[in-house]
């Protein structure tokens, strides 16, 4: 599991939202004008993006001394505490400010919503669980035809050498 490889998801069941790296970083690929898989990597690990030096550094000290954070506290976790603080502090401007970059659109009775009912709304539109699990699944997961080949031999109690153990293995 290396949520640099996609294979790892970070959210909450109970709220019903969920993300990969790969959500983020083609978000940021696009706005650095960096290469996807490039991006993938500078979200996790021992990577820094200092601001005012507008450069990407693997050390946590900027070039003006001050501390930097991780890329995936800076671009990714403290956005998201931004946004569920402001929801769950009632602070409805900044909320609407950030769903309007967010492009996150909702209906007039959607907007009376006030704590956790606003806040698994929004990050269910924002982040979806599904759409992190369903990326994971069509991404990570072998297709069947593949994945028959290695798995026949514990899904077949029979030989697997007889005609229904081959058909199973070839996936006929």
């Amino acid at each position: 599991m290396d949520p640099v490889r996609g294979t790892v998801a970070f959210g909450s069941a109970l709220f019903g939202w969920a993300f990969t790296l790969t959500r983020f970083a083609k978000i940021y690929a696009e706005k650095f004008k960096v290469d996807f898989d490039k991006m993938m990597k500078k979200l996790w690990g021992d990577n820094y993006y200092d601001q005012k030096g507008k450069k990407w550094k693997t050390e946590d000290m900027a070039d003006d001394e001050t501390q930097l954070k991780r890329c995936f506290v800076q671009f990714i976790m403290e956005p998201i505490i931004r946004l569920c603080r402001n929801i769950m502090d009632n602070n409805r401007d900044a909320v609407f400010k950030m769903l309007g970059h967010l492009e996150i659109n909702l209906k007039t009775d959607e907007k009376e919503l006030v704590g956790k009912p606003l806040f698994k709304l929004v990050f269910q539109k924002w982040i979806n669980a599904a759409d992190a699990l369903l990326e994971m699944i069509v991404m990570k997961l072998p297709s069947p035809a593949v994945a028959q080949n290695y798995r026949a031999a514990y899904l077949y109690e029979g030989p697997i050498d007889d005609p229904c153990g081959q058909a199973i293995k070839k996936c006929d």
